[in-house]
């Protein structure tokens, strides 16, 4: 009962609260079905209780929010039926329309109990969201870029965008290093997780490490293996979508299931639907260039065997040829060259001649001009030598009078002789007297003159020049 103090009736917050609860359960006494965007499952392993915070978003902003409970037993029917309908988990982030009752409790407060989940309202938003992100792509006009790329001739430098230990990476591995023809590929791996909450982010991110050092890879092979069609969601994500249809160089799918066909696979330059049959296709773009190489070696080899046999047998009519018109051109040859030698025999013998003829007579000749030139050359010499001597007498005649000049100048400048003729050097601390200012009253002063030296002591300086 409430107190009553002051004419106010108090009321404890427990029979407020228990007011609440009891109000509550009057009014909302039946189940009812309510859709909602479940933001977080809230699992707790331990215990095997969920407790999801539901949402209503409008333009991307919540204006409704409410906790619920989802106790271990419901939760495992639900999580098995989600698995069976939607081949996906009961997880974060989806749309759901489930059955509660309205449950307040006076500590705990107000929640919703979900006693049950239709997994095909969640399939039909699911399958909505996938139509979202194909419309949105080909809005883009981006849905069939990675389709239109060029793949190499010969791919074999693959980036691996999978889990280690994945079964489906695993038989990828075994089909492509175990070809019996020996082709060699370059498979560098990349891991990610690839089913999950965390799938599209941690795909995302390796395409962008991959990115990076696209030069060195010609395809990126997404793979996926062992996990049926359960988790494929997380590749209808609009997000990847795109990152996989802007990708500069093409992208390879086996994520390894044979139903609906998701939007990643849809957008990828070649999907599988195994790793098995994504090893195949590498293999056999191989196969599509070594078939007709090979072909083509057995045509050239066949080719060059049957052209060898023709033109030996051309070389062999043609030795013979050659043998028969050489052996007659030699024996004509033979003759034509036993005339041609006797004639050069004979022109020799008379050139020779002749040239000792006319090698003596220019010896002679050249003898004569030898002398006559050596004549020459002695009265030249003798006539520059004459000129010369008069040439040199002169100069240096020249020479010792310019000499003579400069010793006369010289003794006249000589300290002395300046002295003798009436000049006179006065110093003061052994320094020349320039300047009347270098000097002062008292100081001693020397005065040099031709016949000796004169002391003196300054006893007035006058700063008037001479009138």
């Amino acid at each position: 009962m409430p107190e009553i103090v002051n004419d106010r009736q108090i009321f404890s917050l427990l029979e407020v609260t228990r007011s609440i609860q009891k109000t509550l359960a009057e009014r909302y006494k039946s189940s009812f079905w309510v859709k909602a965007e479940m933001n977080k499952l809230n699992h707790y392993p331990q215990s095997g209780h969920c407790y999801p915070e539901l949402v209503e978003k409008k333009e991307g902003k919540i204006i409704a929010e409410i906790r619920s409970n989802l106790w271990k037993d419901d939760f495992h029917r639900i999580n098995d039926n989600f698995l069976s309908v939607l081949k996906e988990p009961l997880k974060n982030g989806i749309n759901i329309l489930f059955c509660a009752k309205v449950s307040y409790d006076p500590i705990y407060g107000l929640s919703l109990r979900i006693i049950d989940i239709d997994p095909s309202y969640s399939l039909g938003e699911l399958e909505r969201e996938k139509q979202e992100t194909i419309e949105k792509l080909k809005q883009e006009g981006i849905f069939n870029l990675n389709k239109s790329l060029n793949i190499a001739l010969l791919p074999k430098r693959i980036a691996i965008i999978s889990v280690q230990t994945s079964k489906g990476y695993s038989d990828f591995l075994k089909i492509i290093n175990g070809n019996v023809w020996g082709y060699k590929y370059f498979i560098m791996l990349f891991p990610a997780l690839l089913q999950g909450e965390k799938a599209v982010e941690s795909i995302i991110k390796q395409l962008n490490s991959i990115k990076k050092v696209k030069h060195h890879f010609d395809a990126v092979a997404i793979i996926r293996g062992g996990g049926g069609d359960v988790g494929l969601t997380c590749y209808n994500n609009y997000l990847l979508s795109k990152e996989i249809a802007l990708f500069p160089i093409p992208i390879i799918t086996g994520i390894g299931h044979s139903t609906n066909e998701t939007v990643a696979e849809m957008i990828a330059f070649k999907n599988a639907i195994t790793p098995t049959e994504l090893a195949d296709f590498l293999l056999q773009k191989f196969h599509n260039y070594s078939v007709p190489v090979q072909k083509a070696q057995e045509t050239i080899v066949d080719k060059s065997k049957r052209l060898i046999l023709e033109e030996k047998l051309k070389l062999y009519n043609s030795v013979r040829y050659f043998k028969s018109v050489t052996g007659a051109m030699l024996i004509k040859s033979n003759h034509t060259i036993q005339n041609e030698l006797k004639t050069l025999l004979f022109e020799c013998v008379y050139f020779f001649k002749r040239t000792k003829e006319n090698h003596l007579s220019l010896i002679a000749q050249l003898n004569k001009d030898t002398k006559h030139l050596i004549t020459i050359y002695n009265q030249n010499m003798e006539l520059a030598k004459v000129k010369l001597f008069d040439k040199t007498s002169l100069l240096i005649k020249s020479e010792n009078q310019l000499i003579n000049n400069i010793e006369k100048n010289i003794e006249l400048m000589n300290p002395y002789n300046v002295l003798k003729r009436g000049y006179s050097i006065t110093t003061i601390n052994g320094r020349d007297l320039k300047k009347l200012k270098d000097i002062k009253e008292g100081d001693e002063i020397r005065t040099i003159i031709s016949e000796g030296n004169i002391i003196s002591t300054v006893k007035q300086k006058n700063l008037k020049t001479y009138e």
